[in-house]
């Protein structure tokens, strides 16, 4: 079963949280990260992010990536900006 925008909503909802949420990538949510001081920041998984564009838009793996790095991690929308998980077990040479 897929994570979808509703079921994030109510999830944060039940907890009285507001986070700033990616359009079209539910599937790859994770949760939310939190630091004293500093506003909680939803975080998202890099490889589901690739598996969506794949999958949804048809995208080849190295146009997912570069639509990822460019759209998503160089994209700067204040404070509360997603964060954008990359395992170490994805990474290459590890």
């Amino acid at each position: 079963m897929s994570i979808t925008r509703p079921a994030i909503q109510k999830a944060l909802e039940n907890q009285d949280m507001t986070l700033l949420l990616m359009d079209g990538f539910d599937e790859a949510f994770m949760g939310y990260t939190t630091r004293i001081n500093e506003p909680d920041v939803a975080i998202y998984d890099y490889d589901t992010m690739v598996a969506v564009c794949m999958k949804r838009d048809g995208m080849t793996y190295d146009d997912a990536v570069e639509y990822i790095e460019f759209n998503c991690q160089g994209a700067w929308v204040g404070e509360r900006t997603p964060h954008i998980l990359r395992r170490l077990d994805s990474l290459d040479g590890v």
